[in-house]
């Protein structure tokens, strides 16, 4: 049995993170592999196969950027949208896990977070 790295992630160390939340489901989108919010666009691996594009206000943004930028970071084309930039395989699962429950809670209906908050977690 090998140990699990503690840096260096993959898309399925994503979609298991992200598919322990309620109502999350994969897709697809622009032709790769996604993880949708009942329906909606929530996490999307880029083309390049190693980043992953995630739901995040600008304040949280610029925090992970700010603590490493060759991990987070965004493009031109994110610069007006609420998404940050994840290098899988710099971040740490620790690190990712609480980036993709932060963007789950930005877009999650209030139905489920409701539900979510009701089973224990702590509020943020």
């Amino acid at each position: 049995m090998t140990a699990k790295k503690s840096i260096g992630l993959s898309f399925e160390d994503v979609r298991r993170l992200a598919l322990a939340l309620p109502g999350v489901e994969d897709g697809t989108s622009y032709g790769t592999p996604a993880l949708k919010l009942r329906g909606k666009l929530f996490l999307r691996l880029r083309e390049d196969g190693e980043t992953l594009v995630v739901p995040a206000d600008a304040a949280a943004r610029e925090y992970w950027m700010q603590i490493d930028p060759k991990t987070f970071f965004i493009t031109d084309h994110y610069i007006g949208y609420d998404r940050l930039l994840v290098r899988l395989p710099g971040v740490r699962e620790t690190a990712l896990k609480v980036i993709i429950e932060a963007g789950w809670r930005r877009i999650a209906p209030a139905k489920l977070l409701t539900q979510h908050l009701s089973i224990g977690e702590p509020r943020s």
